[in-house]
């Protein structure tokens, strides 16, 4: 079959011919007859299948057949909703392609950015929306988008959705749809989730089952590597380095395991970039065309970043560290092996991720084949989890608990102020009972009283810091912080720490004026309270806002 026989008008049969379409894929071979038609469609399919082509051709054909009349303000007619900013911007670029013979606009919309220029282009007027879940309904809240005309609505990743916890947006979007319109529902795996989803979203759907959730890419040449965690690093390398690897996209499971990654294959000369959720957009937007053209040839990214990444020729996809969600592994590989190329995809698997390959390999029906390697598996033991170093949540969030961190800060915090007023002391004696100790604290340039400031600076200085969490910006592990955290919440009393105390003095006539002690910052009540105070503000989230406008 080739794409002229789908009934597809010219002008998209053209842009498939540049794009260099041939032939139809499956699922393209059997959506596309149903889209143009009109009705609702359930598509399961694997990524790299081809599924964007199969709701964007026939989308445009059914908006260019009911365009408005010549002159009229163009208004958001089609809206596709999907979970990440990639995958939006990937989509929103497959409709400037296909649909580029005809008088269609379409615009992307997503997080992360500010939103005045898409607004702007927003009030220009365009066709077709692409979105992600949180700016969209972010803009609707404010009365800045209007989607009353929509008449075709495609969730896409929709099992991906689920996984993000975007399901209540996707509710809240389609609250604010038109009733009548055609909606199309594409997923990677089809969970009951999902399947009730779609039973109360689509009306007398067509299914199009290309490929069971439990079946990855058959050309993809799959591999498993078992090595312990500490080996990893040179293992990667190792393989980086092979001629045969000429572009590789590695997952971790976490920001940081990226950013470690990328500077672990710094110290070796490799040449790497991270994506994942702190990264800015433009950073991200960098790194991925970097990745695309060539100039850096293996990009670290985590699940969530990477999802939409479709990169022709990649060659290599390598598990750096295995999914703890199995079909995660499904959506990994795919990003090779695109469009019915061949692909690689290799595995790490430490004694710890024995459990995640047990349920990988269950759900894809088979055995990853084992490769032997320089540095095969050693330790056949779980790591015992450090429960005690994990910081309280205030700690790891960055606020301050105010009950944990009462007693470092009592006595940390007037340690400067003794140590001076002992300076003014040993300077100024108001009651010298004691002449040969002031002597011996002026002399020899104030040696010994330097020393003791500087003791106490490292001691007292040290510990404020990591109780207060003024050190929350350093990108150091967080084993550490919590060992500093740990040492000052162990401190001894006030009088037990630092310099060697001066024998107290003799009490003072009455007549005397009496020296009064430094003020505790923590018996400041009000201190506490400005300090615990969020801002004030009319509404905390969107989900707020549509609570109160329910």
């Amino acid at each position: 079959m080739n794409f002229s026989d789908l009934k597809l008008i010219p002008p998209l049969l053209k842009a498939a011919a540049e794009a260099g379409y041939e032939t139809p894929s499956p699922i393209q071979e059997k959506a596309i007859p149903p889209v143009l038609a009109g009705r609702d469609l359930l598509g399961c399919a694997q990524t790299g299948t081809g599924k964007t082509a199969a709701f964007a051709m026939p989308i445009l054909q059914n908006l260019y057949a009911s365009m408005p009349p010549k002159g009229a303000k163009k208004v958001i007619r089609a809206l596709i909703l999907t979970p990440t900013r990639e995958l939006a911007l990937q989509i929103d670029e497959s409709f400037a392609d296909y649909g580029k013979h005809l008088p269609l606009k379409s615009f992307v919309i997503f997080g992360g950015v500010n939103q005045n220029p898409q607004v702007t282009k927003l009030k220009a007027g365009i066709d077709v929306l692409t979105a992600t879940p949180g700016r969209l309904n972010d803009l609707v809240g404010q009365g800045l988008l209007d989607l009353t005309h929509v008449s075709i609505f495609v969730l896409d990743e929709a099992d991906r959705m689920l996984d993000m916890g975007f399901i209540n947006d996707v509710k809240r979007v389609l609250r604010v749809l038109p009733a009548q319109k055609q909606t199309l529902l594409f997923s990677a795996t089809m969970p009951k989730e999902i399947e009730e989803l779609a039973n109360g979203l689509l009306k007398h759907p067509e299914k199009v089952m290309v490929t069971p959730s439990a079946t990855t890419v058959e050309k993809i040449d799959q591999s498993l590597y078992y090595v312990d965690k500490g080996n990893k690093p040179a293992l990667l390398t190792s393989l980086l380095k092979h001629k045969d690897v000429v572009s590789a996209l590695v997952f971790t499971r976490t920001k940081h395991g990226a950013d470690k990654v990328v500077r672990e294959l710094g110290k070796e000369g490799i040449t790497a970039m991270a994506i994942h959720g702190n990264k800015s957009q433009n950073a991200r937007q960098d790194a991925l065309s970097r990745f695309k053209d060539g100039r850096i040839a293996v990009l670290i990214a985590t699940d969530i970043a990477a999802r939409g990444i479709d990169v022709s020729g990649l060659t290599h996809v390598i598990n750096y560290e295995l999914p703890n969600i199995p079909e995660t592994y499904v959506h990994r590989i795919g990003r090779t092996g695109r469009a019915g190329q061949a692909g690689v995809a290799i595995s790490f698997c430490d004694f710890d991720e024995k459990e995640y390959l047990s349920d990988i390999e269950k759900l894809i029906r088979m055995q990853i084949t084992e490769v032997e390697h320089r540095w095969p598996m050693k330790v056949f033991q779980k790591t015992e989890k450090k429960t005690q170093a994990r910081p309280p949540r205030e700690q790891r969030t960055g606020r301050q608990n105010p009950r944990a961190s009462h007693a470092e800060k009592s006595a940390a915090a007037p340690m400067k102020k003794q140590s001076e007023g002992r300076k003014m002391e040993q300077k100024q004696p108001q009651q010298p009972t004691k002449p040969a100790q002031t002597g011996t604290a002026q002399t020899a340039d104030g040696t010994a009283a330097k020393r003791r400031r500087r003791r106490g600076g490292r001691r007292h200085g040290g510990g404020d810091k990591s109780a207060t969490g003024s050190q929350g910006g350093n990108p150091a592990p967080a084993a550490p912080l919590t060992e500093k955290a740990g040492q000052a919440a162990q401190k001894p009393p006030l009088a037990q720490r630092g310099a060697p105390m001066k024998p107290a003095p003799k009490p003072a006539p009455k007549t005397a004026p009496k020296v009064a002690a430094p003020a505790l910052p923590e018996q400041d009540d009000s201190i506490q309270v400005i300090s615990r105070k969020a801002p004030a503000q009319k509404y905390a989230s969107f989900e707020d806002y549509m609570k109160a406008h329910e």
